[in-house]
């Protein structure tokens, strides 16, 4: 998706699941939960905390934006010279929940990272449906 005026590209991704909104933000925000299907951290939902992610590949420094409980998550995502944000929002529906992952803020020159979280991203939702497959 490009938005010309900035230059900036975001990379999205968004699942239908058939599950409520408050098990998907459990996922989304219990440390434990996460590190299931996306990474190691010290997250905490409050705006301000600073958190990272750490994997075998290196770490990313995070800082919360916004939390609104069920429904709005997004922090700073900074690593390997990338400033962005990631946002996800999820909307209730018939049968679970639309859940949509948004990451802003790539630059044209930052293509190698935009395509690595393209495809970061589409593993990462993957797993997170798996996992929410399995727990209660």
């Amino acid at each position: 998706m490009n938005e010309p005026s900035t230059g900036m590209r975001s990379v999205v991704v968004e699942r239908e699941m058939p599950h409520p909104p408050e098990k998907i933000w459990r996922a989304l925000t219990q440390p434990h939960l996460m590190e299931a299907w996306l990474m190691q951290s010290d997250f905490k939902p409050l705006v301000g905390h600073r958190f990272s992610f750490r994997a075998d590949w290196g770490a990313v420094d995070c800082r919360v934006l916004e939390v609104e409980p069920n429904k709005t998550l997004s922090y700073a995502w900074t690593a390997y010279g990338l400033e962005s944000v990631v946002t996800w929002t999820l909307t209730p529906t018939g049968t679970g929940t639309h859940l949509r992952m948004e990451q802003s803020g790539f630059r044209a020159d930052q293509q190698q990272a935009y395509q690595g979280a393209t495809g970061g991203w589409q593993r990462f939702l993957a797993n997170l449906e798996q996992f929410l497959a399995r727990i209660e």
